[in-house]
């Protein structure tokens, strides 16, 4: 008798935030960078992808997926190099144990759900596919390590192998041809660093003018400066802070993040034509950072900002009242603080001038906040999204 019963796994995935950012390919067919990246994993409880795998032999092909509600395509080189990966080592498992359920012939139905805008700078697109990747190894009953799946989400997205481990994670760049040695490393687990925190500020929720991919491969063919970064600031900036990782240092990572963030939009901006991810508002909380900076006389918020103008200020908790209670005292009217972590933040007078031209670029600019801390890898939950 043909098996028709339904076989499901559900799971959610974090957002990650890089320090060093990943820019540029040696191999856009398997997104192979050309510099290591390093990044914090966000808490999953303000900033996640919750997807379901499905798949049962009464459903007919092709696979599907459905994003927040909205149907997409799943037959780009992407998607399809990440599903064919994942079915052809539960094939390899159907191989050895013919007692198991072949489950690598039976169509697919994906369905994920973001808690936050997608494609807005958030990287989405990471937490996307580590979800969908870890959901379908979780359905297929793969025994591969995360470490080892971050092979294959990567082809998905690159930054999407960093959201397969919690905590510190770096992206080594390896340098074979195959790949092979272009995976996920944990650097330190959640456990070591606790106390870090960002705040994000909201600049803007619209989908980006120059999707990470083209501005990216733009920037490998036309900037003078990508070369200099790639080979020589990346490479001793991940030394630089991978040492103040171990060391709980957060003034040599604040820094480093800053200076980091910088090159990588100096960049984008030596790129032809240049390639404007910052805006205003974008300048505006760099100069709030760095007063808050100089007010406290040592670095207590780093700013990094990814392909898009939406700014990441990292933090220790026990600067948290200084660092978000200076952003709260100016944008409190702002959604994002009606949360515990919101309603527990002390707005904090005089830090922050409300007359300066900075303050009123932040009033007017920024829509909205999110307050998150570091977090773990991707968790096998029972909500599931799909019920039939």
């Amino acid at each position: 008798m043909a098996d028709e019963r339904i076989y499901r796994a559900s799971t959610t995935a974090p957002v990650n935030i890089a320090v060093i950012k990943y820019w540029g390919k040696r191999d856009p067919a398997l997104n192979l960078p050309t510099n290591s990246s390093l990044s914090v994993t966000l808490d999953q409880s303000d900033l996640r992808t919750h997807t379901t795998a499905s798949c049962s032999s009464i459903y007919s092909a092709p696979d599907t997926l459905i994003l927040n509600s909205t149907p997409q395509e799943l037959s780009s080189a992407r998607p399809t190099a990440c599903l064919t990966a994942l079915r052809s080592l539960r094939a390899a498992l159907e191989g050895a144990d013919p007692k198991l359920p072949k489950l690598s012939t039976f169509p697919l139905r994906l369905v994920s759900a973001n808690n936050f805008p997608t494609a807005a700078g958030l990287a989405s697109s990471a937490a996307g596919f580590a979800a969908l990747v870890r959901a379908v190894a979780d359905l297929y009953a793969l025994p591969q390590t995360a470490t080892e799946l971050s092979l294959i989400a990567r082809q998905g997205s690159g930054s999407a192998c960093r959201s397969l481990l919690g905590g510190y994670v770096a992206w080594d760049k390896g340098s074979r041809a195959d790949g092979k040695d272009s995976v996920a490393r944990l650097v330190a687990p959640r456990s070591h660093w606790p106390e870090m925190r960002a705040l994000i500020l909201v600049v803007s929720a619209d989908k980006k003018g120059i999707s990470s991919t083209t501005g990216m491969q733009t920037t490998v063919k036309t900037s003078a400066l990508f070369e200099t970064r790639t080979n020589h600031i990346v490479p001793k900036e991940m030394a630089e802070m991978e040492k103040a990782i171990h060391a709980k240092d957060f003034e040599a990572f604040g820094r480093i993040t800053m200076r980091e963030s910088n090159s990588f939009h100096a960049t984008c901006l030596d790129t032809e034509p240049p390639i404007f991810y910052l805006n205003d508002v974008s300048r505006a909380a760099i100069g709030a950072v760095e007063e808050l900076n100089t007010r406290a006389g040592k670095i207590v918020a780093a700013y990094t900002f990814d392909a898009g103008p939406n700014a990441v200020i990292y933090h220790l908790e026990e600067n948290k009242d200084l660092v978000v209670g200076s952003f709260k005292f100016l944008l409190a009217e702002k959604q994002g603080w009606d949360g515990d972590r919101g309603k527990a933040i002390i707005a904090m007078e005089g830090v922050l001038s409300v007359d300066d031209k900075i303050a009123k670029i932040l009033k007017a600019g920024v829509s909205g906040v999110i307050l998150t801390g570091i977090g773990e890898g991707p968790v096998s939950v029972q909500k599931h999204l799909i019920n039939e």
